[in-house]
Parts: C-alpha cells; structure tokens; sequence
C-alpha cells in the first residue's frame, strides 16, 4: 500500500489548474454514483461527501460539458474494464483500494487528451475514488473496541493477510455509529467545506501500540494529511503492533525526604540495537523503547578490572560538572566485570530454543536468526554441546544435544527450519528447559538460548505464568538469554520479563553486524554469569547533595529494604562487563535546585554529619552464581572524586554522559534545559577515543538521524468523533 500511497501524494502535488464549483460538482457525483456501483458501499451521510469536496475547492477556468463528459466517461471506462476482469474480488477491499490503477488512468488521460482541463476532470474523477476507498480504510484503524455482534452487510470485505482480522466488523460498526450521528455530521461538514485546504489538520490525539489512525470525516482530505497517513500507514507495518513496558522517567529527589537510591543492574542492550532499526528507516521509536540504561551500556568501557580474583567486579566512580547546567553535577558510577578463564571450564550445554511460528516469516526474522546462530558455532568450543527445539503451533526437539565436532550436522539442522503456525512459546520454553536438564553440565555454562519476536498466542501465553516457570526453573541452574528479532509486532515487554526472570540477559538482533557483537565479540559476557542477583544502592549525604535523579533504569528500581533481601531477584553481570549508572545531583547550600524548600523545614538540615568530605555512599550487593547469600562491596563517593572541569573527566564517563543526554532527549529533555542534539554530538566526539570496533562513531550517526527523523507518537483521533 505504500507505493499507492505515495503515488496518490505524487498526483496531489501536481500544480495544474482545477475545475470551478458546478465542474466539481459533476466529477463529485459521478464519482459517488460510480463508486457505489462498484463497491456497493454507498455514501450515506454528507460528511462522507464534503471529503469529496474538499479536494475540488479552489477555481479554475471551466471547461465545456462536452470536454467535461469525455474526460468522464474515459475515466470511467478505464475504471470499469479493470474492475469487471477481476470479477467478484472487485468487491474486496484490497481490490476496492487498487490506487495504482487509479493513477495509471490519470497518467492516460494526460497523454491522450491535449487540454489541460480535460486531463484534470478525467484525474479529479479517479482521485475522488481514490480518495472515498482510502477514507474507508481510515475509519478500520481503530483503537476503540469492536463489537462481538455485528450485521453480515458487509461480508464483502474479507481480513486481509497481515493486518488486522477485523476490518469487515469494523467498518459495519462504523457505518452504524455513522448513521447515528449523521446529524452532527452534517452541520459541521457545511462548515468545514467552507475552508481552505491549507486549514485542514488531523485532530490532537494518541496512538497505542495496536492503534489506529483516527481522522475527522468532515476535515478537508488536504495533502498535509495524505503525507501524515502516508507516515502512519508505514509505521503500521513496522510497529503499531510492537508492544513495550510504560515507565515515566525517573523524578528529582529530595536528599531530605529520600536519600537512598536503590535499583538491580541491567547490562541488556536491546533499547539501543532497536534504536537503531528504528533510526534506520527514518522513525524514532515510542518513549518507552528507549531505557537510556541500555543505550549507555551497549557500549564496551575501559573500566579496570578486579585486582583480586575473588572479587567479581570493581567499581569506579567519578564526578564531573553536568554538561546541561552549570549548576548541577554528575555522579558516574562505572563496574567492571571480571574476565574467568574459559579455558577452565567445562563443556557448555546450550539449547537453541527456536520461534519458527508465522510472524517469523519475514527476512529480518526467520533467515537472520538460523545466520545468527551459525556464527555463535563459531565462537564455541569442539566439545560444548548445542541443541535445538522449534515451536510454532507446537513444540518438538529438532536436535538432541550435539557436540560443536558434529557441526555440519548442527548446520544442517538450522537450514531445516521454516516458518508457518501459532506460537507455542510457553510449551517451547517447557521442552527447552527439560532437554537442558536432563543433560546438565556439572560446572559449565548451563543455558536457554530463546529466539523469538515475542509473539507467544497459544499454549501457555500469561506473562505472570511465563515468569513463575522461568523463576522456579532458575534454581536448577540453566539460566536463560533472549534475543529479539523483528519489527513489527515484537514483543519487548515479555521478552524483558523472561529474561530478567531467568537470571539471564536480553538483546535485540537488527543485523549480521549486531549478531557478531553479541555472539563472538562478547560471548563470554551473554552466556558465563559470573554474579546473579546484583544491586546497587546509592545514600546521598544531606552536608553536600541537596537533590538528585538517576537517569535510566525506571524498570529495574527496587524498594530500600530490597536491597538486604536476598529473596528479591534482581540483575546478571556476565564475564568481563562493563555496567555504568549515571546520577545528576544538586549541590546543597545553593539555589539550583528543581524543588523549592519546605517551608516548614528544619534550618539545620544540611549542617555537618562528620562526613563533611563524603558525597555520597555506594554499595554493590552481588550472589555468586551458586550462591544463596550475598556478599556486599561498599566505598564512599568523595571530594576526591570530583573533576572541576569536564574536559579532565575520564573518557569513557563523557562518553557515558553523551549518551545518557541522548537518551533524555529521546524522551523529551525534560532536565536538559537547551542542551541538544549537536551539543550531544560535540560531547561524543571529544570522548570517542580508539573506538576499535566503530560503534561510537555510529552512535554519532544515530544522533544525527535522530535530528531529521519521524516521531512515531503523533496525534491521531477517533474519525467519528465529535469536536469538544
């Protein structure tokens, strides 16, 4: 439909002259009559005829009736002659809607006829067909409802393949509310046939994931609308369906009322990687796409290592001015997994659990995940093992656990997969688990490897039950990874509950080049846990902090008292990690900040404590990967801490704070006063450094086409719905 589309647009934007009031008039109703008859839909109220209208309203010289009736019944003839070949599809609405025939009989009449008029009556004629079907393809994209019980007059319009499965209910129930309030209608389409078409708008609204496109009948059908439901009808085969978990970013917090911050770790990247599918086609994906957590740890950090190897990780903390105030700072927490020698470990014992249901027939699904596999073979030893297990409508092993030696077979198990069917995702993950059991690896990697776009609808399909099992089977030792894949209805929000339930990592393949990132260049960290269960827990002291925010992980806060509970789960750090939180914070005994005292507050809030040095105090609880305790790493955040000027902060924490900028941005820079794009883009280039594997410099490339790009939350409202 995209090309119809843009073809439709393309016959818009042609500058020829248009007929006066009476010529309009005519092409109007032979257009309703001719639309009727081949349809049999019939245009029933006048707010229906007043889109016709509008796009006839401006004056031109007029043609004679002669002229005016050869252009007409060319176009009519051409029209008729494809409809009658396709028999009784004509009635369906994929054919209804077939505007690329429409503008092929614009195009000849043009050619054929030498007056500039006639080639405009002739196009007006097709274009008001074009423009009636297209209107009633608007009206199915609805968020609202759709009645269970619904009258059969229009069983003509049958589902179409990958769109939704209720259009002829749909537009039944439309044309039923239509009539009900014709009335209404009517006087303000008089009104609105009135206007200019340069006044025309689509109305304020929201969108949902499953959403619609929700457009007021009696508004003119200007080309500023065609463009946006251009825009819209793209996202929709990309990502009206995808679904993400909603989250409001985090609020300033008073060090008086709230000084201890608490939250699990998160090292999955999957917000940046669909970030960037997204960017690539010109659409900034929805606010609750973007963690901006997982846009700063994509990103591998020179953190130094544990000194000692019976410590898992070590932190580093630096201070640094806020490059969006002046009067604000930031607080850069930086972890570094440490790196295990693989070569003492034993065999690993993975199972490829595999969505080969019907969404995944699609080239970036499907056909990039068997390649994404065949490159993780290459990052395994001879001796580890590696078994498959599809589902679609149901479940089955499609290979017993076979060693890496074995891998033309494993190779041609992985060809043999296809796609087609439901999703049985809850009765694969069953059988994933119970063949990873049954042949356990005493003290090697243990782990699910889950493909998928999420769209689990059979079996068993309840995120709560989905997460009950993951968590019971955790304790059994195989952990679980994700990876999504796919655009269109992917689901994020399952995915990101699997993964942090099964002690295991989520990351989101858009590419060959990402496969490689995740699969070969950090094997290590997506598939060896060397802590489960990690908290942070940051205590702002009252003497220097007067507020603060962290930025990111809106998903992954946790409750003060959390924190020593070693019943609640929280995050996985892998082998060799790099994990960053970033926190801005006022200085106390200043005026900068969001929240204004209390005027009840107590004058010596913010007098000495002894701690007249300390910032603030950081913990890290952390479980090694058997382990049922926790053992805690302590160490305050200090005046030594702090760089007075940005340009002497450590690399990688500039680099760090460009991208957590970037992330607010996405969400509206609510806290970043008029720092911007280009500011984020000068930030990065002075802190990108070696950048081995160029990812920095693509992050710089993101951010530019962030700057040109299409939001994908727009307004769009209820077609029938009145004006307040």
């Amino acid at each position: 439909m995209n090309n119809d589309l843009k073809r439709l647009k393309t016959t818009l934007h042609a500058n020829t002259p248009q007929a006066p009031i009476d010529v309009r008039e005519q092409a109007i109703t032979t257009a309703k009559e001719q639309f009727d008859l081949q349809n049999q839909v019939e245009i029933t109220s006048d707010a229906e005829l007043a889109v016709l209208k509008s796009a006839f309203q401006t004056t031109s010289p007029k043609p004679s009736a002669a002229v005016r009736e050869q252009a007409i019944t060319t176009a009519k003839g051409e029209f008729d002659r494809h409809i009658k070949g396709k028999g009784n599809e004509k009635r369906h609405m994929d054919k209804a809607l077939n505007f690329s025939a429409l503008n092929s009989y614009i195009k000849r009449l043009v050619m054929q006829l030498s007056r500039p008029s006639l080639a405009l009556v002739g196009g007006a004629f097709a274009l008001a067909i074009g423009i009636v079907s297209y209107q009633i393809v608007v009206t199915t994209y609805r968020t609202t409802e759709i009645p269970q019980s619904l009258d059969e007059s229009v069983a003509f319009l049958p589902p179409t393949q990958g769109v939704t499965n209720d259009y002829s209910k749909y537009l039944n129930s439309v044309q039923i509310e239509s009539q009900q309030r014709a009335e209404s209608a009517r006087n303000k389409s008089m009104v609105a046939t009135e206007q200019s078409l340069s006044n025309g708008a689509i109305s304020a609204g929201s969108a949902n994931g499953t959403g619609g496109l929700m457009m007021h009948l009696e508004q003119p059908m200007n080309l500023e609308n065609l463009l946006l439901i251009d825009r819209y009808m793209r996202l929709d085969e990309n990502q009206r369906r995808a679904r993400f978990t909603e989250f409001e970013p985090n609020a300033v917090k008073l060090v008086t009322e709230e000084p201890v911050s608490t939250f699990s770790i998160d090292v999955d990247t999957t917000s940046y990687a669909y970030l960037r599918a997204m960017l690539n086609q010109g659409i900034l994906p929805s606010k609750d796409a973007i963690r901006t957590e997982e846009l700063v740890n994509y990103f591998p950090y020179d953190y130094a290592p544990p000194e000692e190897r019976d410590q898992p990780f070590a932190a580093h903390v630096s201070l640094m001015p806020a490059p969006w105030n002046d009067e604000s700072r930031i607080m850069h927490i930086g972890i570094k997994a440490l790196e295990p020698d693989v070569s003492a470990t034993s065999p690993a014992n993975l199972v490829f659990l595999v969505d080969t249901s019907g969404s995944m027939d699609q080239p970036n699904k499907l056909p990039l995940l068997i390649r994404s596999f065949k490159i993780l073979l290459s990052s395994l030893a001879a001796d580890d093992k590696v078994a498959i297990v599809a589902y679609a409508g149901s479940a089955g092993v499609v290979l017993e656990p076979t060693p890496i030696s074995q891998r033309s077979k494993i190779l041609a198990s992985l060809e043999n997969l296809y796609a087609g069917g439901s999703t049985a995702g809850g009765e694969g993950i069953r059988l994933a688990y119970s063949l990873a059991e049954q042949h356990m690896s005493a003290s090697g990697v243990n782990r699910v490897i889950l493909a998928t776009d999420g769209d689990f609808n059979v079996g068993m399909t309840d995120v709560d039950e989905l997460e009950e099992f993951i968590s019971h089977k955790r304790s059994s030792g195989v952990f679980l990874s994700v990876l999504g894949f796919g655009l269109d209805n992917y689901n994020d929000d399952l995915m990101q509950h699997l993964a942090q339930s099964g002690n295991g990592n989520a990351a989101y393949i858009d590419s060959i080049s990402e496969a490689r990132k995740v699969l070969v260049e950090q094997v290590a960290s997506t598939l060896i846990t060397i802590a489960k269960d990690v908290k942070i827990q940051v205590e702002f002291n009252p003497a220097l902090v007067s507020e603060y925010r962290l930025i990111g992980y809106e998903t992954r806060m946790l409750n003060r008292e959390d924190f020593r509970n070693d019943k609640v789960d929280a995050g996985e750090v892998g082998a060799g990690h790099s994990v960053t939180a970033i926190y801005e914070f006022t200085p106390a005994n200043t005026d900068a900040g969001l929240i204004a005292p209390s005027r009840y507050q107590e004058e010596d809030s913010n007098s000495g404590n002894g701690f007249d040095n300390e910032f603030a105090f950081l913990k890290i609880r952390y479980k090694l990967p058997d382990a049922q305790s926790s053992t805690l790493i302590a160490q305050p955040v200090t005046v030594d801490d702090y760089y007075e000027m940005m340009d002497s902060a450590p690399r990688d924490a500039r680099f760090a704070t460009a991208v957590a900028a970037f992330g607010e941005l996405l969400h509206g820079g609510r806290y970043t006063g008029e720092f911007g794009y280009e500011d984020v883009i000068a930030l990065a280039n002075d802190a990108r450094g070696d950048d081995r594997f160029g990812y920095r410099s693509e992050f710089i490339r993101l951010v530019r086409m962030a700057q040109v790009a299409e939001p994908l939350d727009f307004p769009v409202e209820n077609p029938l719905s009145e004006s307040e």
